[in-house]
Protein backbone atom coordinates (compact mmCIF):
# COMPACT_ATOMS: atom_id res chain seq x y z
CA UNK A 1 0.00 0.00 0.00
CA UNK A 2 1.29 3.46 -0.89
CA UNK A 3 0.82 6.15 1.74
CA UNK A 4 0.95 9.62 0.22
CA UNK A 5 2.40 12.32 2.47
CA UNK A 6 5.03 15.03 2.58
CA UNK A 7 7.57 12.34 3.41
CA UNK A 8 6.30 9.98 0.72
CA UNK A 9 4.92 12.10 -2.13
CA UNK A 10 3.77 11.12 -5.57
CA UNK A 11 5.03 13.09 -8.55
CA UNK A 12 3.09 14.49 -11.48
CA UNK A 13 5.48 14.49 -14.45
CA UNK A 14 5.03 15.97 -17.90
CA UNK A 15 7.33 15.60 -20.88
CA UNK A 16 6.69 17.43 -24.15
CA UNK A 17 7.90 16.27 -27.57
CA UNK A 18 10.55 18.38 -29.28
CA UNK A 19 8.94 21.40 -30.95
CA UNK A 20 5.56 19.94 -29.90
CA UNK A 21 5.76 17.49 -32.80
CA UNK A 22 2.81 15.06 -32.81
CA UNK A 23 5.07 12.03 -32.46
CA UNK A 24 2.49 9.81 -30.78
CA UNK A 25 -0.30 9.76 -33.34
CA UNK A 26 0.02 6.22 -34.70
CA UNK A 27 -0.88 2.96 -33.03
CA UNK A 28 2.61 1.62 -33.75
CA UNK A 29 4.45 4.49 -32.04
CA UNK A 30 2.01 4.57 -29.14
CA UNK A 31 2.52 0.83 -28.64
CA UNK A 32 6.30 1.33 -28.67
CA UNK A 33 5.99 4.21 -26.18
CA UNK A 34 3.73 2.24 -23.83
CA UNK A 35 6.08 -0.76 -23.87
CA UNK A 36 8.96 1.63 -23.15
CA UNK A 37 7.03 3.23 -20.27
CA UNK A 38 6.55 -0.23 -18.76
CA UNK A 39 10.24 -0.98 -19.30
CA UNK A 40 11.16 2.27 -17.53
CA UNK A 41 8.80 1.43 -14.65
CA UNK A 42 10.39 -1.98 -14.18
CA UNK A 43 13.97 -0.70 -14.63
CA UNK A 44 13.67 2.14 -12.12
CA UNK A 45 11.25 0.27 -9.82
CA UNK A 46 8.78 3.16 -9.57
CA UNK A 47 5.03 2.89 -9.11
CA UNK A 48 2.99 4.17 -12.03
CA UNK A 49 -0.32 5.47 -10.70
CA UNK A 50 -1.71 7.12 -13.84
CA UNK A 51 -0.64 8.07 -17.34
CA UNK A 52 -1.86 9.50 -20.61
CA UNK A 53 0.04 9.49 -23.87
CA UNK A 54 -1.06 12.46 -25.97
CA UNK A 55 0.05 13.16 -29.57
CA UNK A 56 2.78 15.57 -28.46
CA UNK A 57 3.34 14.89 -24.74
CA UNK A 58 2.99 12.42 -21.90
CA UNK A 59 1.69 12.88 -18.36
CA UNK A 60 2.56 10.37 -15.66
CA UNK A 61 1.89 10.19 -11.95
CA UNK A 62 4.48 8.10 -10.15
CA UNK A 63 5.59 7.08 -6.70
CA UNK A 64 9.28 6.45 -6.14
CA UNK A 65 12.11 6.77 -3.68
CA UNK A 66 14.10 8.21 -6.58
CA UNK A 67 14.15 11.93 -7.24
CA UNK A 68 11.63 12.99 -9.91
CA UNK A 69 14.49 14.04 -12.21
CA UNK A 70 15.87 10.49 -12.06
CA UNK A 71 12.46 8.95 -12.79
CA UNK A 72 12.14 11.32 -15.77
CA UNK A 73 15.55 10.18 -16.99
CA UNK A 74 14.27 6.62 -17.09
CA UNK A 75 10.92 7.48 -18.68
CA UNK A 76 12.25 9.96 -21.25
CA UNK A 77 15.44 8.04 -21.98
CA UNK A 78 13.86 4.66 -22.60
CA UNK A 79 10.87 6.02 -24.55
CA UNK A 80 13.20 8.18 -26.65
CA UNK A 81 15.58 5.32 -27.41
CA UNK A 82 12.77 2.92 -28.39
CA UNK A 83 10.90 5.48 -30.52
CA UNK A 84 14.02 6.67 -32.36
CA UNK A 85 15.10 3.05 -32.95
CA UNK A 86 11.61 2.28 -34.31
CA UNK A 87 11.74 5.26 -36.67
CA UNK A 88 15.23 4.32 -37.86
CA UNK A 89 14.44 0.60 -38.26
CA UNK A 90 11.28 1.35 -40.23
CA UNK A 91 12.74 3.94 -42.60
CA UNK A 92 10.99 7.04 -41.25
CA UNK A 93 13.78 9.39 -42.32
CA UNK A 94 11.56 12.48 -42.53
CA UNK A 95 10.46 12.00 -38.92
CA UNK A 96 14.06 11.49 -37.82
CA UNK A 97 15.08 14.71 -39.58
CA UNK A 98 12.50 16.60 -37.51
CA UNK A 99 14.06 15.19 -34.32
CA UNK A 100 17.63 15.88 -35.42
CA UNK A 101 19.89 18.29 -33.52
CA UNK A 102 23.55 19.20 -33.51
CA UNK A 103 25.73 16.62 -31.79
CA UNK A 104 26.20 17.83 -28.23
CA UNK A 105 29.12 15.55 -27.50
CA UNK A 106 27.00 12.76 -26.06
CA UNK A 107 27.01 10.57 -29.16
CA UNK A 108 23.39 10.97 -30.18
CA UNK A 109 21.93 13.00 -33.03
CA UNK A 110 18.21 13.00 -32.24
CA UNK A 111 16.06 14.28 -29.39
CA UNK A 112 12.51 13.19 -28.85
CA UNK A 113 11.82 15.53 -25.93
CA UNK A 114 11.92 19.21 -25.17
CA UNK A 115 14.50 19.55 -22.41
CA UNK A 116 12.24 21.40 -19.97
CA UNK A 117 10.23 18.67 -18.26
CA UNK A 118 7.72 19.55 -15.60
CA UNK A 119 7.58 17.83 -12.18
CA UNK A 120 5.11 18.65 -9.42
CA UNK A 121 5.02 17.23 -5.91
CA UNK A 122 1.73 15.65 -4.78
CA UNK A 123 1.55 15.31 -1.00
CA UNK A 124 -2.13 14.65 -0.35
CA UNK A 125 -4.72 12.30 -1.73
CA UNK A 126 -6.79 15.32 -2.84
CA UNK A 127 -3.89 16.62 -4.94
CA UNK A 128 -3.26 13.15 -6.32
CA UNK A 129 -6.90 12.71 -7.36
CA UNK A 130 -7.00 16.20 -8.89
CA UNK A 131 -4.05 15.32 -11.13
CA UNK A 132 -5.38 11.82 -11.93
CA UNK A 133 -8.62 13.40 -13.15
CA UNK A 134 -6.71 16.05 -15.10
CA UNK A 135 -4.56 13.38 -16.76
CA UNK A 136 -7.55 11.24 -17.71
CA UNK A 137 -9.60 14.15 -19.06
CA UNK A 138 -6.72 15.46 -21.20
CA UNK A 139 -7.81 13.62 -24.40
CA UNK A 140 -11.37 14.96 -23.97
CA UNK A 141 -10.16 18.54 -23.53
CA UNK A 142 -7.96 18.11 -26.62
CA UNK A 143 -10.96 16.95 -28.67
CA UNK A 144 -9.50 13.49 -29.36
CA UNK A 145 -12.49 11.65 -27.84
CA UNK A 146 -15.82 12.60 -26.30
CA UNK A 147 -15.38 10.29 -23.31
CA UNK A 148 -12.12 9.64 -21.45
CA UNK A 149 -12.87 5.89 -21.38
CA UNK A 150 -12.67 5.81 -25.18
CA UNK A 151 -9.03 6.91 -25.27
CA UNK A 152 -6.85 3.83 -25.41
CA UNK A 153 -3.55 5.45 -24.39
CA UNK A 154 -4.52 6.24 -20.81
CA UNK A 155 -4.92 4.52 -17.45
CA UNK A 156 -8.53 5.72 -17.03
CA UNK A 157 -10.02 2.23 -17.51
CA UNK A 158 -7.95 0.89 -14.64
CA UNK A 159 -9.15 3.65 -12.32
CA UNK A 160 -12.72 2.83 -13.32
CA UNK A 161 -12.01 -0.91 -13.05
CA UNK A 162 -13.14 -1.73 -16.56
CA UNK A 163 -11.89 -2.11 -20.07
CA UNK A 164 -13.12 0.03 -22.94
CA UNK A 165 -14.41 -1.53 -26.14
CA UNK A 166 -11.91 0.73 -27.92
CA UNK A 167 -9.01 -1.13 -26.32
CA UNK A 168 -10.37 -4.50 -27.49
CA UNK A 169 -10.43 -5.64 -23.85
CA UNK A 170 -6.68 -5.39 -23.44
CA UNK A 171 -4.63 -2.66 -21.82
CA UNK A 172 -2.59 -0.32 -23.99
CA UNK A 173 0.34 -0.61 -21.59
CA UNK A 174 1.37 -3.86 -19.94
CA UNK A 175 1.79 -2.00 -16.66
CA UNK A 176 -1.99 -1.49 -16.43
CA UNK A 177 -2.48 -5.03 -15.14
CA UNK A 178 -0.21 -4.29 -12.17
CA UNK A 179 -1.74 -0.83 -11.65
CA UNK A 180 -5.15 -2.35 -10.91
CA UNK A 181 -3.83 -3.66 -7.59
CA UNK A 182 -2.69 -0.30 -6.17
CA UNK A 183 -4.25 1.05 -2.99
CA UNK A 184 -3.75 4.51 -1.48
CA UNK A 185 -3.85 5.91 2.01
CA UNK A 186 -3.31 9.51 3.02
Amino acid sequence: MFRISKDSPAYYLTSVAKDRLPVFRTTELNTVACAALDEARRSAAFLLFAYVLMPDHIHTIVGSELKPSRVLQYINGIISRRVIDFLRDNGHELSLQKLRHNDRGRGYRHSLWDHHPNAKLLTTEDLLMQKVNYVHQNPVRAGLVTSAEDYRWSSVRIWQRRRSSVSANRPACKCEDEMSGYRFMS
